[in-house]
């Protein structure tokens, strides 16, 4: 498995050196291509999340088929563009569904897979790539990467540790910032964040193109820290607006944030401490990961530096989904059923991938809990984000 592993006689073994010793198989022929159908927003104001996830999959691909793809056969990812619009996407998943396709991976966001939920209750199986996304217990659908909830769970955590406890709040008016709402708020009910308070929070629409009104509230209720919900360019609206303001404070947000492209547009207007949430994907120092983890990231970094790209975090978002489907397609062949995909995911544990160690059983409909979540902080210097915390939002 690229990336991954399975647990077998008390030992990871790589399912993809597994597969190809078994079979007897070296790079994909040029058998007819077992198809995946994906759903991104390549286009419209979360294509900065969909062409990075586009990139991982593609990436994904070379590495897979050069391993003989599915028992011979390449695996080739169809990526539809749902233009960041959920009406778009049910458009697409309906017209995907009519395929009948074992699994549809996408979209990511999680407005987009909340419209496309019902759609394909029945099946195909959905994997949306969107953490935000809280499919129910025993759903036909997953979602990838650290739940949102548990990255607030960390964050308090963190700024717990370091004494802050004072806190103000910025969202954006739609779904993944009202998630983010939820989840702070969920996060400080626990009995061991009672000294942490939301000091101030507000709220503005994705499409503003100034906050100014909001920080002022921010700083005039002494927050310690700023929680800045939202993604995107609006993300950029709420770092400008706190520069402007004069603030010098921790400013965290999800990962949904967590791209290059994003650090050098907003540059010149970087709070000091740019923090985020993340899966322990990011390269790390002093930090000891399982191993088997380590050596699933370092398939990762070495087919992105083979193609001269940078891994973000759109890159774990679908690398570990893309691995673990392609594990169940080995197993059960071209003709997989959504039943059999949907049961080979919901089973699946022990299993690594460069966000982690996954178990389904424990945490269903996901596979990641707060032990794979850290607290990171962009280093310009660097130009890359360095890991501050150990997994679950203590302080080294």
């Amino acid at each position: 498995m690229v990336g991954g592993t399975f647990v077998a006689g008390g030992k990871r073994i790589g399912l993809g050196i597994l597969a190809a010793t078994l079979l007897g198989i070296g790079p994909a022929s040029a058998a007819q291509s077992i198809d995946i159908p994906v759903i991104l927003p390549l286009t419209g104001n979360a294509a900065f999340l969909g062409q990075g996830e586009r990139d991982s999959l593609v990436i994904q691909e070379g590495v897979v088929n050069k391993q003989g793809g599915i028992n011979g056969s390449p695996v080739h990812y169809v990526i539809h563009d749902d233009q960041s619009s959920p009406q778009v996407a049910v458009q697409l998943a309906n017209q995907v569904a009519a395929t009948h396709p074992a699994i549809v991976l996408g979209s990511g966001l999680v407005a987009m897979c909340n419209a496309m939920m019902p759609v394909l209750a029945d099946g195909p199986v959905l994997y949306c790539f969107s953490p935000a996304f809280h499919p129910p217990a025993g759903s036909n659908a997953f979602s990838a990467f650290i739940s949102t909830h548990d990255e607030a769970i960390v964050m308090a955590h963190y700024f717990r540790d370091r004494g802050i406890t004072k806190l103000g709040m910025i969202t954006s008016a739609d779904a993944s910032g009202q998630d983010g709402v939820t989840d702070v708020t969920d996060a400080l009910k626990l009995p061991e964040n009672k000294n942490l308070k939301i000091v101030a929070a507000t709220k503005f629409s994705p499409t503003d193109v100034s906050v100014s009104a909001q920080i002022e509230q921010l700083k005039a209720a002494g927050a310690q820290a700023i929680i800045a919900w939202t993604s995107g360019a609006p993300y950029g609206t709420v770092l400008k607006a706190i520069v402007q303001s004069g603030l010098d404070l921790p400013v965290v947000c999800s990962d949904a944030n967590m791209t290059y492209a994003q650090m050098k547009q907003y540059a010149a207007f970087l709070p000091k401490e740019t923090l985020f949430m993340s899966s322990v994907w990011p390269e790390h120092a002093g930090i000891k990961l399982d191993p088997a983890v380590e050596a699933a990231q370092k398939v990762m970094f070495d087919a992105y530096k083979a193609a001269g790209k940078q891994p973000d975090v759109t890159s774990p978002h679908g690398w570990d989904v893309a691995n673990l489907v392609v594990a169940a397609y080995r197993k059960f062949g071209a003709q997989i059923t959504p039943k059999q995909m949907h049961d080979f995911i919901a089973t699946t544990k022990g299993w690594a991938g460069v966000n982690g160690i996954y178990d389904f059983n424990k945490i269903p409909q996901r596979g990641l809990d707060v032990g794979a979540i850290v607290m990171t902080r962009w280093q310009p210097d660097e130009n890359t984000w360095t890991i501050i915390s150990k997994p679950g939002g203590a302080l080294p």
